[in-house]
């Protein structure tokens, strides 16, 4: 099952896409200059930043053909070569942005992360940065026919229902639900606490349910825990399973890193008891939900902290070459350091 393609104009966004190699196996944009967001400072005007996310299966060749045809985006790296702006891009969450781009009248911002880095970050969680993203509504511009790659998206959504699962109460509304899946990858961020706006996930969902419902709504009508109601777009909790075996059997289906993040927060140092042992404490725990937030908070907090940094070297030349290009740059609105 491929991810559902949004119903959006893909002209513009398609158009920009022609200005790098084509050798993607997936291709998406994303952000406010996508999606219109709540709020005064995240307008959805043709101002806005465009934001998009390449990956490639030879990220050394991708950026080498890249550097040929744009080398301009790239920061002073660029004089060392395809080999070591790859090496660098495989830190942190294995991504590597270039920053504040004039293309096509517009300021874009664009990542490049290699393919088996985002399928292991879509099945296992390893950083939640590109996973994340991909839990919230994207425009897909293209996929190739990798069907490990389609398959790492659906377990991903599906992933981000389960955990959300574990988090809520018994019964809530399907806002709350997307509210929860929206802010999994913002959970222990610090730049939520000091650069980004602290109401940004509300502003994500409230526009954007129906995007929100078409991506899940394959995945909460196989779901036996809440009821679908396909006919008027609505879903209803009929009873989330919070019983301990209920909550261990969820806990058990979580991503292989969130299992490990939660096994070192509960586990005292030298037990070593196994995953599975553990887990079952944590199911049987009344704050079970607050542990798996705090699993996926020292997830998140880690790769956000060394994607930050690496930004220093990545966005260097661009952020020198503000002046040269500061009408552009002044009129988008969203500019940030780069970020899921």
């Amino acid at each position: 099952m491929a991810l559902p393609v949004l119903s959006s104009s893909g002209v513009k966004f398609r158009r920009v896409l022609a200005h790098f190699p084509q050798e993607l196996s997936l291709a998406f944009a994303y952000g406010s200059g996508v999606f219109r967001q709540a709020g005064a400072s995240a307008g959805h005007d043709e101002n806005n930043m465009l934001d998009f996310v390449f990956a490639v299966d030879d990220s050394v060749t991708w950026h080498m053909m890249n550097l040929l045809k744009n080398r301009s985006h790239y920061s002073f790296l660029k004089v060392f070569g395809p080999k070591q702006i790859s090496s660098i891009q495989s830190y942190g969450a294995g991504i590597y942005y270039n920053t504040l781009v004039p293309c096509n009248g517009r300021m874009i911002k664009y990542g490049v992360i290699s393919t088996d880095t985002l399928i292991d970050d879509l099945v296992h969680w390893k950083t939640l940065y590109v996973a994340g993203r991909l839990q919230k509504p994207v425009k897909i511009l293209t996929q190739n026919e990798n069907s490990k790659l389609q398959a790492a998206l659906v377990s991903n959504l599906k992933s981000a229902v389960t955990a959300a699962f574990l988090m809520l109460p018994e019964s809530f509304s399907e806002e709350d639900l997307y509210m929860q899946i929206a802010g999994l990858s913002y959970s222990g961020d610090f730049r939520m606490v000091i650069g980004e706006d602290r109401s940004k996930v509300q502003n994500i969902v409230k526009p954007n349910v129906p995007h929100f419902q078409k991506l899940y709504s394959n995945i909460l009508q196989d779901c036996p825990q809440v009821v679908y109601k396909h006919h008027l777009g609505r879903l209803e909790a009929s009873g989330i399973d919070k019983s301990p075996e209920g909550q261990f059997t969820q806990l058990m289906a979580l991503p292989r890193t969130l299992q490990q993040k939660i096994t070192s927060l509960v586990d005292p140092p030298g037990k070593n008891r196994d995953v599975e042992e553990i887990l079952l404490q944590v199911a049987h725990d009344p704050d079970c939900g607050v542990v798996v937030h705090q699993g996926i908070s020292g997830i998140v907090r880690s790769s956000s902290i060394v994607q930050s940094a690496k930004t220093i070297l990545t966005a260097g030349k661009n952020v020198c070459d503000f002046y040269q290009h500061r009408p552009l740059i002044s009129q988008s609105k969203n500019y940030r350091a780069p970020r899921l």
